[in-house]
């Protein structure tokens, strides 16, 4: 078995993905259909047309658009469970879903909507596919950070549901440090933090997330490779750095996936991960990601073993089922 059939094959754990960005152009018009919602592309393929982005921004702005036919709980149900058949499928054993409520009560959507609908695929999930899977609530930092003390309290009523929150959207202009205060909150609450830093900001936007945040794993954080003392910091903490190269290549992080620097991350000992990020926008899911990439970079079967690995040890699960995932990679390559 070569490296990409071992990549296919193996289980791994998905840390980046945002589930809004799994919202296939089909369903996106199913649901518009079912919530009598009228959208600016005419036919599935004219929508899917559209997906050709230069950066960031441009991207976000059919994102937003797209996620404007989610209405009910139903839909966010639907929506996910879409993503974990896709999953199942590459061999997902544990996700960690990030969510934008702001993204949905700006347009009137409640908060228990959003939330009830996707924990109810979650559980699905567990049962009918085994599964594990914990959502992440993101922080839109283009929006201001009283908003998200608003968006914060409003899902408190909820919080048994969410273990974590995060920070995404447009990372130009706005550092890490403009949500210094609510992620204070957030730990005292006792949530995980995560926040996007290092995908078109800079490596000091990294060391803010870090030092004023006090964040557990890095998303994105390819500009790590600008800062080779911070490079080496992260190396020596095994701080998690939630990898997505196709989503790097769709915005142009990248020029070529041959650029990439996933595989100087893992000789430099960094606890990298691979991750499909948007996939419905990107071009892939988990194993499109893992196969595109170590086609392009030339990566062997003990890099794709320690993707999984380290996959497994970022993760917000407990030791058992830490054990339980790693062991069930050893089950798959003894086989």
């Amino acid at each position: 078995m070569n490296a990409i059939e071992l990549a296919r094959a193996i289980p791994k754990a998905e840390l980046h993905i945002h589930i809004e960005g799994s919202l296939e152009p089909e369903l996106i018009f199913q649901l518009a259909q079912r919530n009598a919602v009228s959208l600016a592309y005419p036919s599935v393929d004219a929508l899917r047309a559209a997906y050709a982005f230069t950066d960031l921004q441009s991207f976000l702005d059919i994102y937003y658009a797209g996620a404007s036919v989610l209405l009910t709980a139903q839909d966010f149900h639907d929506m996910a469970w879409a993503y974990f058949l896709c999953a199942k499928a590459d061999h997902v054993i544990h996700a960690e879903l990030f969510f934008d409520p702001q993204t949905h009560t700006a347009r009137g959507v409640p908060m228990a909507a959003v939330i009830e609908g996707l924990r109810s695929a979650c559980r699905q999930a567990e049962t009918e596919l085994g599964i594990s899977s914990a959502l992440i609530l993101c922080f839109l930092r283009h929006l201001s950070e009283e908003e998200a003390f608003a968006t914060l309290e409003a899902a408190l009523p909820f919080r048994e549901h969410f273990i974590g929150v995060g920070l995404d959207s447009s990372e130009r202009g706005h550092p890490p440090s403009k949500f210094q205060r609510v992620f204070a909150r957030c730990r005292e609450l006792g949530l995980k933090l995560v926040a996007h830093a290092g995908e078109e900001g800079p490596p000091a936007y990294m060391r803010e997330a870090i030092d004023l945040l006090k964040v557990q794993r890095i998303d994105h954080g390819v500009a790590v490779m600008q800062d080779a003392a911070l490079m080496e910091e992260l190396a020596r903490s095994r701080m998690p750095l939630t990898v997505c190269p196709l989503s790097n290549l769709k915005l142009c992080v990248v020029k070529d996936l041959r650029e990439h620097p996933l595989k100087k991350m893992l000789d430099a000992g960094l606890c990298a991960t691979v991750n499909s990020d948007d996939p419905a926008y990107f071009g892939g899911y988990m194993n499109a990601n893992f196969e595109q990439t170590v086609q392009a970079l030339n990566l062997s079967r003990d890099d794709v073993v320690q993707l999984a690995k380290n996959s497994f040890e970022a993760s917000f699960i407990s030791e058992e089922r830490r054990r339980a995932c790693l062991a069930e990679l050893e089950r798959v390559m003894a086989r």
